[in-house]
């Protein structure tokens, strides 16, 4: 024999190759998985970066498109106020008021207010009209009770030299909403600068600014300023943004590389940390910026799903071919004296062939397979009992486990003349932290409450959700006493849970069999009776069974 194939032969036999079977196996599978995995990457490939150039175009015109209306808004809002500061009414009378002094600048104060209610009933936008001397001293408002202007430090400097100035924007607690301070300066006919006519600017107005340039019901449109925080988006008004802001990693790389896509942690969608993808453009002369975004899920949704049926494809390929080439070499390889000793067997009236490995290659592959098939077999019933009377979510024992339980543990303790306890648990105030925090969050801590009770619970204990987020616990061998024991650990585990200790705390009702009820129904009504007294009492408590 040829050295190479003797190297070949050596090869194939330490790779457990040497059967026909297995080579038809491997070049098979080989021949398939090949050219398929390779021209499935490189159309995954292509079809992302196409995408990723589509999305970038769309963010980065939206994004531009919206910084460009929101400056063209700042400047009609600022020219608006400049025509307003201009009038004779705002100069003339704050001039008399300056020279008049306090008793006789009364009648141009009324005047002045006067006028800015007047402008302040046409143009809706502004919540707040208000004059202020060179001091920063509120002189006038259309207001009846004026609140402070909040504007920046030094502003006298900035008006003069830009002849304007944007305050930050802040929710303004008096008004309960969001606004930014316009003011344009007043001057004297001869030039002086007497103050400055200041605006209050409903935040509002932005948000269906940005409505309208948003597209679809994924994307969003957010004005955040320099350092990252939110003003307002096309989907959350300011109340739901003012203490909502990007990191300082994702402010800083969406800054550096503007107008490109940034992927990052999000400021709007279901929850906090979702992954996005977004692009940033600076509003002209303001710290101020749009920021366009899509959830990453949704912008590569068409791409997830190309890769998803390439893999399905391939899977399908795979295990096909696998099949095929197995049957194939099944069918070379297969020993004559099998039959016939088989056949020998069955003649014989020897039914129960026992198929021992005695040896490798095929036939012990055929045995390998022949036995791991019926323990995977009794491994899938196991778990499917298992998951037959457990709960998905907590991982404790389901409701319908819980009452057969409860059944049988009835009938033991009559037998035997032995009480056992049932302690029912309900996590106050759940509906408002789950919608506070998201259905994701409330999952996560119904998980975790369920982690406490096992750990809390002994292992002859029954610990299971009864429905939605209520709990009971099964104590065999236990009486009240050691009941409300147990009951005042869980409540202190949960006490002391640094997720969500702080966060929920849970009331508990505790029944003893055969005192309190002789039925399941009966013990369950008793237990759950004492828990919602617990509610009524205040919450986060222990209550026995009445007698």
């Amino acid at each position: 024999m040829p050295s190479w194939e003797q190297a070949v032969s050596r090869l194939l036999r330490a790779l457990r190759l040497d059967s026909i079977r297995s080579k038809l196996l491997v070049f098979a599978l080989l021949a398939t998985l090949i050219p398929s995995f390779t021209t499935a990457w490189i159309s995954y490939q292509q079809n992302k970066r196409s995408l990723t150039e589509k999305v970038t175009r769309e963010l980065q015109s939206v994004s531009a498109q919206s910084a460009r209306e929101m400056d063209l808004w700042i400047k009609e809002r600022l020219y608006e106020l400049r025509v307003f500061a201009s009038s004779y009414e705002v100069s003339e009378n704050l001039d008399r008021m300056a020279r008049g002094g306090r008793k006789g600048g009364e009648q141009p104060r009324g005047r002045l207010q006067d006028y800015l209610r007047s402008v302040r009933e046409r143009f809706t936008d502004y919540q707040e009209l208000l004059v202020v001397d060179s001091e920063g001293g509120a002189v006038a408002s259309s207001a009846a009770a004026p609140t402070p202007a909040h504007l920046p430090s030094g502003w006298t400097r900035t008006i003069r030299a830009d002849n304007a100035v944007v305050g930050d924007a802040y929710w303004d607690d008096a008004l309960k909403k969001g606004v930014v301070v316009f003011a344009v300066p007043i001057y004297q006919p001869g030039g002086r600068l007497l103050g400055a006519l200041t605006a209050k600017v409903d935040l509002a107005a932005v948000y269906r600014l940005l409505r309208r340039f948003t597209a679809g019901d994924s994307s969003r449109l957010f004005l955040i300023t320099g350092d990252g925080r939110a003003l307002v988006g096309s989907r959350s008004g300011p109340a739901e943004l003012t203490r909502r802001s990007l990191d300082a990693a994702s402010t800083s790389r969406l800054l550096a590389r503007e107008g490109s896509v940034v992927e990052y942690a999000g400021l709007g969608g279901n929850g906090a940390g979702e992954r996005v993808v977004g692009a940033l453009t600076r509003v002209p002369q303001l710290d101020w910026a749009v920021l366009a975004e899509v959830p990453a899920s949704e912008a590569f949704r068409q791409v997830t799903r190309l890769r998803n049926v390439t893999a399905l494809i391939v899977a399908a390929l795979f295990v096909g071919v696998g099949l095929l080439a197995y049957f194939l070499g099944l069918l070379i390889s297969r020993p004559l004296d099998r039959l016939r000793e088989g056949a020998a067997k069955v003649a014989g009236g020897d039914l129960a062939v026992v198929l021992p490995i005695v040896s490798g290659g095929e036939l012990g592959y055929v045995t390998e397979v022949f036995n791991d098939m019926t323990a995977r077999l009794r491994d899938g019933r196991r778990e499917l009992e298992r998951l037959s009377i457990t709960d998905d979510l907590t991982g404790l024992f389901n409701r319908r486990y819980l009452m057969d339980m409860l059944a049988l543990e009835i009938r033991r303790s009559r037998r035997m003349n032995h009480p056992f306890a049932v302690l029912m648990a309900d996590v106050d105030n759940f509906k408002p932290y789950n919608d506070a925090h998201g259905h994701l969050e409330g999952d996560r801590a119904l998980a975790r409450i369920g982690a406490i009770l096992r750990d809390t619970s002994r292992d002859v204990d029954c610990a299971a959700r009864y429905g939605g987020e209520e709990f009971v616990v099964l104590m065999p061998e236990t009486e009240m006493k050691g009941a409300v024991e147990m009951a005042e650990r869980i409540r202190a585990r949960l006490a002391d849970d640094a997720v969500i200790g702080k966060k929920l705390t849970i009331s508990l009702g505790v029944a003893q069999f055969p005192a309190d009820g002789e039925t399941p129904e009966a013990l369950l009504a008793r237990a759950d009776a004492a828990l919602y007294q617990a509610k009524r009492d205040g919450r986060d408590r222990i209550v026995r069974a009445a007698p």
